[in-house]
């Protein structure tokens, strides 16, 4: 969107929710890519968006997550918490600074789940304080499946398993060219 055009959105009561797609990039053992986790949890954002739509937008995708974990494998990338904590919050609270209240960041990626849980409290009260209003989540996309569903078509009954079973069906689905 130009600037006119989100603000226009805006004032006509359109992108009410944010989705921001968290992931990484990073080794799923040799036969996924890298950007398997981030493209994931983007594509699904996109098909939510475009479900929703005008209601809610997304948001650039922050590519590079916590993952100190695999950079033994040549080519991962990995940000420190602290900093890609940060970064993240800098982004939700933009969000909130231009009226959008309702937030979900929805994550692709292991690495991120335990630093963003362990924090998400802090800011859920910043935000209680400063704009009442704030709806703020975080989700793995994987948990928003229900448990019934990946027992019924899955052998391993395991998600997400890391380039396992799951993953590996998702991006045959989600991207075949890969």
């Amino acid at each position: 969107y130009t600037r006119r055009e989100f603000r226009e959105a805006l004032e006509e009561g359109k992108f009410r929710t944010a989705i921001i797609p968290t992931g990484s990039i990073e080794q799923h053992l040799e036969h996924l890519p890298m950007e398997h986790d981030i493209a994931s949890s983007t594509w699904v954002a996109r098909e939510v968006a475009l479900r929703l739509y005008p209601q809610v937008i997304v948001a650039v995708p922050m590519a590079v997550g916590i993952s100190e974990h695999h950079m033994v494998h040549k080519g991962s990338l990995t940000a420190k918490p602290g900093s890609w904590l940060a970064l993240l919050f800098d982004v939700v609270e933009s969000f909130v600074r231009h009226g959008i209240h309702n937030i979900l960041v929805l994550n692709g990626h292991g690495g991120n789940v335990q630093p963003v849980n362990a924090i998400m409290g802090q800011w859920q009260l910043y935000f209680e304080k400063t704009a009442p209003e704030t709806n703020l989540h975080f989700h793995p996309y994987w948990n928003l499946i229900p448990k019934a569903l990946i027992d019924e078509l899955m052998t391993t009954k395991i998600a997400p398993g890391h380039a396992q079973e799951f993953e590996t069906s998702l991006a045959m689905f989600m991207f075949p060219e890969n």
